[in-house]
């Protein structure tokens, strides 16, 4: 990638973009404040998880495993699961960035699907720093913010049972699975995947058939795969993708 120096105009332009994506995708976290304290978890616990987990779909897995009664482990490992993909992300995204030591080590926290789609695509080196870096860092502080209003709120509802809050967690993964049913192979891991997961509700432990969902998924992409499996979506699709 060269690095030939941004002109003001595409400066402005990335850091406009980027700042757009990190506002419409950081409001997200106040969903995820008021379902992680509606599933049991303290206000302490749910600002930590989106300080040091700092991913949404592993979030919202891991609450939904513990408001399941699920164990712990089991949650972890959902939500484990659900992270593989930011290692692809990574791969993709060291060569383009060039960081190294510490820089590289702080980078990786901000390794999301938003701040890897406003940068990869760029023609510089420097324009993809700082479309990465200007989405990460949005998308952190926000997703932060968020999450303690959202569960501050959630506290102060109350028994979530009161406002159908107990299925807010089903709600939040229909949502952002929704908008990636965009053809057929998609269609048929997520009915495949969904009648596994029902299969072994009945005899297998909370947090099980969430693993076991997630094992089709990863047996179709092994299989099937059809693409690099590190690309990720151009700016123009980000919208359309969450955490």
């Amino acid at each position: 990638m060269p690095d030939a120096a941004l002109e003001p105009g595409e400066r402005t332009a990335i850091v406009r973009d980027s700042l757009a994506v990190g506002l419409a995708t950081g409001a997200y976290g106040f969903g995820f404040g008021a379902v992680s304290v509606a599933s049991g978890l303290s206000i302490a616990q749910t600002c930590v998880l989106s300080l040091l987990m700092f991913t949404g779909a592993s979030q919202f897995a891991l609450v939904g495993v513990v408001a399941a009664g699920g164990a712990p482990v089991s949650g972890a490992a959902t939500a484990l699961l659900l992270g593989t993909r930011n290692t692809l992300y990574g791969l993709r995204m060291a060569p383009l960035l060039r960081w190294r030591g510490w820089r590289r080590a702080a980078a990786a926290h901000v390794l999301i699907d938003e701040s890897t789609a406003m940068a990869v695509g760029r023609d510089t080196t420097e324009g993809a720093r700082l479309g990465f870096l200007t989405t990460g860092v949005s998308v952190f502080v926000l997703w932060n913010l968020a999450t303690a209003v959202g569960a501050l709120a959630g506290e102060a509802v109350g028994d979530p049972r009161t406002f159908g809050l107990d299925a807010a967690v089903g709600a939040a993964f229909l949502a952002l699975l929704w908008p990636r049913l965009r053809d057929r192979r998609n269609i048929l891991v997520a009915v495949l995947a969904a009648a596994v997961a029902l299969s072994v509700v009945p005899i297998t432990a909370a947090g099980v058939p969430v693993l076991a969902a997630g094992g089709v998924a990863l047996l179709v992409g092994v299989l099937g795969r059809r693409q690099d499996p590190t690309e990720v979506p151009g700016p123009g699709d980000v919208a359309g993708s969450h955490r």
